[in-house]
């Protein structure tokens, strides 16, 4: 289905008294059924989820992309040194959810969290007035259970080593150099790093109260993730669903086969050309999963 929409408009977000995130929405071009808030990945700019998002449009939703503080239009990460990637969890997304709710208060709201973006919607945040969620690609990121081990290899390479190495020298994690996505803020990589190499990843940071935040979010969930994806194997997200005690969670692994492609990895489920055929499921799960909720 060729997107057809309206307008893009862009805006900007108060996230604390002095920051804000430049965010984009995407209007269809009839009266709005429902909003859909897009949670970014790590180190993946706004522009990445266009497509899905103008996908979103054509169906009647009120899509919104964003990115992160001190990642693409919203700061460079130099400047923005200090944010963490727990800012982004507990500040970012939750401000951009309640900007949305407010803008359109009439509406069912539903939010996809893409990687990161779905640590936000498990641990609670801007989940308040969702109807329901889908978390793409979200995982517990535990280095000791990343196959194979070449593939883990480079992960560490990449968390342990070259990660906090360069943040240190540039004062950012150069990630475009690099072709690792995003050029990020030195205080979110080196959290990165450390939440990665613990058992549990943020579940075993006190700090965090991950597990009991997990335990008390409601919202129905639908978890989908790839067979070939290596970062968020379906083992690795089945660690994370099961946090969830509370939530109505339902569980899809799409393999290359059922979306006709030759992979999907991390990010293929978003990606115009490789998750497009699953993008309907989707939107039509986040739409049953609200009217069974009302």
């Amino acid at each position: 289905m060729q997107a057809q929409y309206s307008s893009a408009e862009m805006v900007r977000i108060l996230i604390t008294a002095k920051d804000t995130v430049q965010a984009t929405v995407y209007a269809p071009a009839v009266a709005p059924k429902a909003v859909l808030v897009v949670h970014s990945a790590t180190a993946t700019p706004q522009g990445f989820y266009r497509a899905f998002a103008q996908h979103a449009a054509a169906n009647g939703l009120v899509a919104i992309t964003y990115d992160y503080r001190g990642t693409g239009r919203s700061g460079p990460p130099k400047q923005n040194s200090r944010f963490k990637m727990r800012d982004w969890i507990q500040q970012d997304a939750p401000a951009v959810a309640h900007w949305a709710k407010d803008r359109y208060p009439d509406l069912p709201h539903y939010a996809i969290g893409h990687s990161l973006g779905g640590h936000a919607l498990v641990l609670g945040f801007g989940t308040e007035h969702l109807d329901a969620a889908a978390i793409i690609s979200s995982h517990v990121v535990s280095i000791r259970t990343i196959k194979p081990w070449q593939e883990r290899l480079r992960v560490i390479m990449v968390l342990k080593v070259l990660g906090p190495v360069l943040s240190t020298i540039f004062g950012y994690m150069p990630g475009t150099k690099l072709g690792l996505g995003e050029d990020m803020p030195r205080a979110a990589m080196m959290e990165w790093s450390g939440w990665a190499f613990k058992k549990n990843y943020f579940f075993d940071d006190p700090s965090m109260n991950a597990a009991q935040r997990a335990a008390r979010t409601t919202v129905p969930i639908l978890a989908a993730g790839a067979s070939d994806d290596l970062w968020a194997s379906p083992r690795q997200m089945d660690l994370l669903t099961a946090q969830l005690s509370a939530a109505k969670v339902e569980r899809k692994t799409y393999t290359p086969a059922d979306l006709s492609v030759k992979s999907i990895g991390h990010h293929g489920l978003m990606r115009r050309g490789v998750g497009t055929g699953a993008w309907d499921e989707i939107l039509a799960w986040l739409q049953d999963a609200s009217q069974k909720a009302q």
